[in-house]
């Protein structure tokens, strides 16, 4: 027995004892003690580390337990470790091998022999109804863990998942609190049906979609990410074709963190964060000095646009000193300008609306159990303050799993998420950030002096435009001040989310088990809307809106396994699914009610009600069934196959078969690479398959009635029929049935490559793949003597083709130093193959605008933005050729392609597409000591942003403020440059959607930074503890990206201009400030 265990036990002993000690003497022991108890004699350990094979492994690491002392082999595997305790325990690693503790019991040499460890390609990982290897897989499966999504604290699953898997791009273009994601897995597939994924949480298939009161937000958003554990994204037919129509867009499947069998664990993680305006969030505006400049110039410029009415003195009382001394402005004009004319004020609008309020997140966590039952239960709390003043997102949430052997044939056990998300909403049209962005600088958000000469007391001093220049006809335009709009507009909703689900696992042998899965997902939503009278004209209103989503699913499976010998195994999966979806809305609205005390809360006592309520519900039947063939070890294949029956559909068309095969081949199990010491891993695979697609509406095969659409504008439906001065609304035919309507079609094959090199430091994995879509679900022209104009038919085809890379390394790793790298990229290429007619299709999603907008044409792809091409502005020196169009040197000069002197449709083009040809993330993973540090990068290339705000932001001179590029506009002697010359809105200009408008948006993002501290497990234990870490990360903290582009480059297919779709993408009007996030945060384990 060494000293140090002796003097352990002598003390042991005398606290054992009944001694009977003074309190000093006591203290002293207790001091002595525990001084010497801790002091253990230091040495040098020597040793060799070799493989089963007794090849030294050059570069393992050896590392003193609980300390940061350690070291590597050299090139014959030898070692030699100083000031190691000699009771201490050494921990050897070495990639692509078993990790082992070796305690030293006062050796002085050591010999080691390391065992290949492949549990990186025995991974296992989620497939559809069940799990499989990595190594095993035959399809495109992407995977990502708990760890890597706990990098980046983030609110929902998607921002988790954001540049994680190759072929899935999520973008984030809102800086609202929860942000706004959506979420594309190889491209788009369709044009009038869903291009969501499929998202299934511990087995429970959710609806797919935005949520009708979520203003963008999905079922999954309502689920924390701190409750996950693992992702799986299912690409390739193969893979999804399991989930039959519901996977026609990818599947992505979410583990939710489950309980281990042992000490009940406690976990705690916090983190308060603050938002500010991020990189290039907002546009550059002109400051008070630089309006003045521009406003004088542009109405002096007047004369030369429109000398008649200049000549005529229309322009006499629009000078900009008039202005200033506006016939209704009285003292206000003091408060505005000095006595040179001068402006007082200088006010940031943007800042304005800044709130800086502090966020905080709270997770707490529970797991245990024992060799029979396990549980898993959290509780959470995340209070986001937006950007915006009175933005916010609450989220309160908790989940609780539990699983139970109850006998040796059966296990059960069961699932229940529930969540309250309370939101106040600042983005639900242009209105804050156009009048941010308008309102001029010069004037302040409250009258010091007095209260605006247009408005009643009640107003509170609020400037707005209107007031400027009014009574001189030329008075600034009409529109509301911001931070009033911020304040005192309301738009909350309140939603209330349960995901449940409950299992039974009977196991007839070792080899056959039937799995029975019942779940439900219910999301109940509410909406109140308010804003006060002075928003329209006296007159308040209110709305309130309820809906309830309900999705019932019922699914049995029999799943068979069997090892028929050393070189045959098959497993065989055979079930059934019933799913079921019932929707309910009602919204109430109310205008003119007796006071804005009444807000959103009393609709009955409004002069004007109206009201809208809908349901409907839809089922789906399926079959389906799948064969796992493995041979040698070397050869696998798949087969699967699922039969859905949709009520969607017509009686003829309600049921459609979807089939898939795959196979992979190890190469690197073959007999010629199995020893080799460069390649660890080399696997080709490949696959084939069909999905549909049915994310359409309820009965939209089937006639329907209705009050039929409102007459000329009005609030009269169509089918009203009048008796004398009285009137009857009625019912009538609204849509034609289409019995042959039938399921969109996907067929798609995919090929790809593993590759690992040197013990896996290297992994590589490459796919190509190709997804034709046919039967299409388009409007369809059909004869007026019908009544009708369309009817929707299955005629159009899509093709999206692409490639995606991903490179994982093991760059450094030592003892004290680690260093790992991640890189992915994506490019995809989409074609419209077929549609209703040869014609194009104009405006879809965002509307026609200034003569362009976007287009479907066949042949080319999705996204694309129609519209004119500037080629900049009319010269001095070209007076005479201008002459020929109407307009003068200064005017924009665009391009006249088929050269009849006219700029008319004639003239447009495809000038750009919203779509990325490349996109993906660079992430680098660093570790020295005890310290950890994560840099994550974010890029995208040639993808073009539609900025509609230019049409006012360097046009409509002097009814609002503008962007700073004005200052370049065309002079005499600036000639070079794409901005006409100033001139008063009313002396006329030239505007259009034109390729000025459409900006490259490529960009590079510094997306995450993440700097931890993990503290020493010897200290934690003293203090009871098993982990501790701290960390500070910054999200969004730079952004590289085209200088010419006002706000953010990252846009998405939904925007305040009123564009939704997938034809929309790119269109830029007025968009919510991306946001970048600062974070302190702690994790602990106990």
């Amino acid at each position: 027995m060494n000293k140090t265990k002796l003097l352990n036990k002598i003390c042991s002993r005398i606290f054992l004892s009944k001694l009977d000690l003074k309190f000093t003497h006591t203290l002293f022991l207790i001091i002595a003690c525990a001084y010497f108890s801790n002091a253990q004699t230091v040495t040098t350990i020597k040793g060799n580390i070799v493989d089963s094979n007794g090849e030294a492994l050059i570069g393992a690491t050896v590392l003193e337990k609980g300390t940061t002392n350690g070291t590597q082999a050299d090139f014959d595997g030898n070692f030699s470790l100083e000031r190691v305790k000699s009771d201490g325990t050494l921990i050897v690693s070495y990639v692509g091998f078993k990790t082992v503790e070796i305690s030293i019991d006062g050796q002085s040499y050591i010999s080691i022999a390391l065992e290949i460890d492949s549990d990186e390609l025995e991974e296992v990982v989620l497939i559809g109804y069940g799990s499989q290897k990595k190594s095993d897989l035959t399809g495109a499966v992407g995977s990502v863990k708990s760890g890597q999504m706990m990098e980046r604290p983030v609110a929902t699953i998607n921002q988790a998942l954001m540049g994680k898997v190759s072929g899935v791009q999520i973008n984030t273009a809102s800086g609202r609190p929860g942000g706004r994601t959506k979420v594309r897995i190889r491209g788009i597939s369709s044009i009038n049906t869903g291009n969501d994924p499929l998202y299934v949480v511990d087995g429970v298939q959710l609806p797919q979609g935005e949520a009708r009161q979520g203003q963008g937000n999905a079922a999954i958003d309502y689920i924390n990410p701190a409750d996950i554990l693992s992702i799986e994204v299912l690409k390739d037919a193969s893979s999804t074709a399991i989930y039959g129509a519901r996977g026609a867009n990818g599947v992505i499947l979410v583990s939710t963190k489950k309980g281990k069998s042992g000490e009940a664990k406690i976990t705690y993680n916090s983190e308060y964060f603050v938002n500010s305006y991020g990189p290039n969030s907002i546009p550059d505006r002109l400051n008070s000095e630089q309006f003045q400049m521009v406003e004088q110039l542009a109405w002096e410029n007047s004369e030369k646009f429109d000398p008649t009415g200049w000549a005529a003195g229309n322009y006499a009382n629009q000078a900009p000193d008039q202005k200033r001394a506006g016939a209704f402005l009285g003292a206000l004009a003091n408060e505005l300008f000095d006595s040179n004319g001068k402006a007082n004020y200088d006010t940031d609008w943007y800042g304005e609306l800044l709130q800086n309020r502090v966020s905080q997140n709270h997770q707490l966590g529970f797991s245990g159990g024992n060799d029979k039952t396990v549980y898993n239960a959290s509780v959470g709390l995340r209070d986001e303050r937006g950007l915006l003043i009175n933005s916010y997102m609450k989220r309160y949430s908790t989940r609780f799993n539990m699983e139970s052997e109850v006998n040796s044939w059966l296990k059960i056990g069961g699932t229940a998420d529930f969540s309250v998300r309370q939101e106040r909403f600042q983005d639900t049209g242009e209105w804050v950030f156009a009048n941010a962005t308008k309102a001029f600088p010069f004037m302040p958000v409250q009258y010091a002096t007095g209260n605006s000469p247009f408005f009643p007391p009640w107003f509170l001093n609020y400037a707005t435009n209107l007031e400027y220049g009014f009574g001189t006809a030329a008075g600034g335009g009409f529109m509301w001040n911001p931070v009033m709009d911020l304040k005192d507009r309301d738009y909350n909703t309140d939603s209330h989310n349960f995901t449940g689900s409950f299992f039974t696992n009977i196991s007839f042998s070792k080899d056959l088990e039937m799995k029975t899965i019942i779940a439900s997902n219910v999301l109940n939503q509410g909406r109140k809307i308010f804003y006060p009278g002075y928003f329209n004209g006296g007159n308040n209103g209110a709305i309130q809106g309820q809906s309830r989503n309900v999705f019932y699913s019922i699914e049995n499976y029999l799943t068979y396994t069997k090892q028929i010998n050393e070189n045959n195994s098959i497993t065989a999966l055979f079930g059934a699914s019933w799913q079921q979806t019932d929707q309910n809305y009602f919204q109430g609205d109310g205008f003119g009610t007796p006071s804005d005390g009444y807000g959103p809360n009393n609709l009955g006592a409004a002069s004007f009600k109206n009201s809208a309520s809908n349901m409907a519900a839809e089922s789906l039947n399926s079959y389906f069934t799948r064969i796992n063939y493995n041979f040698k070890n070397k050869y696998l294949f798949t087969f699967t196959s699922r039969a859905d029956g949709s009520s969607k559909f017509g009686d003829t068309n309600k049921w459609a078969f979807f089939p898939s095969a795959a196979a992979a081949w190890k190469i690197s199990e073959e007999n010629f690479l199995i020893d080799s010491a460069v390649i660890s891993n080399l696997k080709l695979r490949a696959s084939y398959g069909q999905t549909g697609n049915s994310s359409i509406p309820a009965y939209s095969s089937e006639a329907k009635l209705g009050p039929g659409p409102l007459i000329g504008g009005s609030n009269i439906p169509g089918y009203t029929a009048a008796f004398g001065s009285n009137s009857a609304a009625g019912t009538g035919l609204i849509t034609l049935e289409n019995s042959d309507l039938r399921w969109e079609i996907m067929t798609q094959y995919d090929i790809g490559v593993e590759l690992g090199l040197f013990n896996n430091r290297i992994n590589l994995e490459f796919d190509y793949y190709n997804r034709l879509t046919t039967d299409m679900l388009l409007n369809a022209p059909i004869p007026e003597s019908s009544g009708f104009s369309v009817l929707t038919k299955n005629i159009g085809s899509m093709e999206n083709s692409g490639f995606e890379l991903s490179l994982n390394t093991i760059n450094i790793d030592t003892a004290d130093f680690t260093w790992n790298s991640t890189f992915n990229i994506s490019m995809n290429t989409n074609e419209v193959l077929s549609l209703a007619s040869p014609s194009d299709i104009f405006g879809v999603g965002s509307g026609d605008y200034l003569g362009g907008g976007s287009i479907i044409r066949i042949g080319e792809a999705m996204g694309s933005m129609y519209g004119f091409t500037r080629l900049g502005v009319w010269g001095t020196d070209e007076a005479a050729e201008a002459a020929k169009y109407g307009l003068l040197p200064g005017d924009v000069k665009h391009k006249d392609f088929n050269g009849d002197n006219v700029i008319d449709n004639d003239d447009r083009s495809i000038i750009g597409n919203g779509y990325a040809d490349a996109y993906g993330t660079f992430v680098n993973y660093f570790t020295y000591g005890n310290f950890d540090f994560t840099i994550d990068l974010q890029y995208s290339i040639g993808n073009d942003v539609a900025d509609l705000a230019l049409h006012e932001g360097e046009n409509v001179i002097g009814n609002s403020n503008h962007y700073t590029t004005v200052l370049n506009a065309w002079t005499p002697d600036n000639q070079n440059t794409m901005i006409p010359q100033l001139r008063n809105a009313s002396a006329g200009y030239v505007s259009l959607y034109d390729s000025h408008m459409v900006k490259d948006a490529s960009f590079l993002r510094g997306n995450n930074l993440v700097l931890g501290y993990t503290f020493n497990p010897e200290l934690l234990q003293r203090i009871s503890l098993n982990n501790l870490r701290l960390y500070a990360s910054a999200q969004n903290f730079f952004l590289i990206m085209n200088k010419d582009l006002m706000g953010d480059p990252e846009v998405d297919d939904k925007n305040a201009f009123g564009g939704s779709g997938v034809a929309s993408q790119g269109v830029k009007w007025y968009d919510y400030p991306r946001s970048s996030t600062f974070v302190l945060g702690l994790q602990i384990g106990l």
